[in-house]
């Protein structure tokens, strides 16, 4: 069975249970915190409470400092990220930066198409994030085929804006 159907059962944990032997408390938080953090992205509004139980537990809780490069263009993308709190930058050019806070995501371009990243993000203050693996973050789109066109919807709307500010307008 998926991954995200036994984690959805309570069959098995998720990442965060096992890997990276995270030992910082501040940086834990439980299933229902990462819940209501999920709940707030609007990438996760059509979930269903059994959906967003699945993705806390595939979810990591990383914290970085400001100025920790998060992702760099033209390196391999492996993770997705969801901004808890904290702010970061995105670069994808000296002239086009934007700045994204707590409920923005980020890096599931590289995940989706499989391309280098196409922006560096850089935190602009100390950050917790939840963080999703490439394999559990393509489970999750096959298991939760919402969030595959919510992704499309954002992706079109900041294509769109890229394109009116090269535009000049």
């Amino acid at each position: 069975m998926e991954l995200v159907s036994r984690m959805m059962d309570g069959s098995i944990g998720g990442p965060a249970d096992t890997e990276r032997g995270q030992s910082d408390a501040p940086a834990r938080l439980g299933q229902d915190e990462k819940m209501t953090y999920l709940q707030r992205v609007n990438l996760f509004e059509s979930c269903s409470s059994r959906q967003l139980r699945a993705i806390a537990r595939i979810a990591e809780v990383q914290e970085v400092p400001a100025g920790e490069v998060l992702a760099r263009t033209g390196e391999p993308g492996d993770r997705f990220f969801v901004i808890v709190d904290g702010s970061a930058r995105i670069e994808v050019s000296a002239q086009n930066q934007n700045r994204i806070g707590p409920g923005a995501f980020f890096g599931e371009m590289s995940l989706l198409d499989g391309e280098p990243r196409s922006a560096t993000v850089i935190a602009d203050t100390a950050m917790r994030l939840l963080v999703i693996s490439r394999r559990d973050f393509v489970t999750l789109l096959r298991e939760v085929p919402s969030l595959t066109q919510q992704m499309l919807v954002t992706l079109c709307q900041r294509l769109r804006r890229a394109e009116r500010s090269s535009q000049g307008g």
